[in-house]
């Protein structure tokens, strides 16, 4: 045990030292996370599509029932109905994006001619739904007490006074949600290049054959390059985390870095893994960015970073509880957003690492299988 340990570690020093001789690839990692996170952060955008909304009724008249059946898809999910006391934790789970609360005797005192209050909670996590989110939420609201007071012979006058209440992300900037998303993204994407890559240039440059005559072990060799290069990826987050989203795009991060880095380090197990069975099954360079292209894009376009999983069909989504990317955005996004501890993201963690070591696994059986016909 002691020796095998000890080879991967050395094995790692040299898959370093080959990547820092490869300018191409030390260029495309700090592109990755830093001009490219600059960039995208000033320029994502979303829509809002099957919003999830709770209402809390507390008045029970015809009104407050009006109001709740008038949020309707494509736009909004039918709406739950929900506690008062569950606001927080529904949110924090990010299981709704909305929670309207209706107050009692709010059709009463709306027709005495009073202005009663109805309160709006946003998870602004997803900033640019949230924020057509509550502007359509205030149209229909609107539309619905003018209708009914129009049928009661009550002058319309701004009736309603409406108090929205924005969390995690007050001023609904959009670089604090696509900044944050576009570093989760390129640790996949990184992950499995740097992996990939590392498999096809021992290949190209004849070293591989010099390893297997060694007395080293396939397990050996490819579990220096997942340590190698998943180290370098996380200096990578850490910096970026620190420097491009801190101090130059100036946001905030409301959970554990450190947490994060964890998760960070457990995922990269299983992206690591998908890189080493694409290296073992690409001949070249250009076949390994054409299979890139067909199991990396899906898998971040699927993940829930660039469209919310309630937009998604419900098979789907199912489907993709058995993606570790999913599970990853989810648990970045409950850290570094709604400052989430290990109470709340661990089981995340346990399916990524579970996952993950099938993955690990079927990627060194194939690596095995790659080097004994080298042999």
């Amino acid at each position: 045990m002691h020796r095998t340990i000890a080879n991967i570690f050395w094995l790692g020093t040299k898959e370093l030292r080959a990547f820092s001789h490869d300018y191409v690839l030390v260029t495309l990692v700090i592109w990755s996370f830093s001009f490219s996170i600059v960039n995208v952060a000033r320029s994502g955008v979303q829509d809002l599509h099957n919003a999830s909304i709770g209402i809390i009724d507390e008045d029970h008249s015809v009104l407050s029932r009006r109001i709740s059946g008038a949020f309707l898809p494509p736009y909004f999910n039918p709406p739950q109905a929900i506690d008062e006391r569950d606001i927080d934790r529904l949110m924090n789970d990010g299981k709704i994006t909305f929670a309207i609360d209706i107050p009692p005797n709010f059709q009463r005192h709306l027709l005495g001619g009073r202005q009663p209050t109805i309160q709006v909670a946003i998870d602004a996590t997803a900033m640019m739904q949230a924020g057509i989110g509550a502007s359509y939420i205030y149209q229909i609201i609107s539309t619905e007490i003018a209708g009914s007071l129009a049928r009661n012979d009550t002058p319309s006058i701004s009736p309603v006074d409406l108090r929205v209440r924005i969390a995690f992300n007050p001023n609904l900037t959009a670089a604090w949600f696509t900044g944050l998303m576009e570093v989760v993204n390129n640790v996949t994407m990184l992950a499995l290049i740097l992996a990939g890559a590392a498999i096809i240039r021992e290949r190209e440059h004849g070293t591989l054959d010099h390893l297997l005559v060694m007395p080293l072990t396939p397990f050996e060799i490819a579990m220096s390059k997942v340590w190698a290069n998943g180290f370098v990826i996380l200096v990578a987050v850490a910096a970026s985390m620190t420097v491009v989203i801190r101090a130059l795009l100036g946001i905030p991060v409301h959970g554990s870095i450190l947490l994060f880095l964890t998760g960070v380090t457990i995922y990269l197990f299983f992206a690591s893994a998908i890189g080493i069975f694409l290296g073992t099954v690409a001949r070249s360079m250009p076949q390994f960015g054409l299979l890139y292209m067909l199991v990396a894009i899906p898998m971040m376009i699927l993940s829930g970073s660039y469209t919310p999983p309630e937009s998604m069909p419900q098979f789907l989504r199912i489907v993709l509880q058995a993606s570790p990317p999913t599970h990853f955005v989810s648990f970045a996004q409950a850290i570094l957003f709604r400052g989430a501890g290990l109470s709340v993201v661990w089981p995340e963690f346990l399916i990524i690492g579970l996952i993950g070591a099938v993955f690990l696994g079927l990627a060194l059986f194939r690596f095995r299988r790659a080097t004994a016909q080298t042999e």
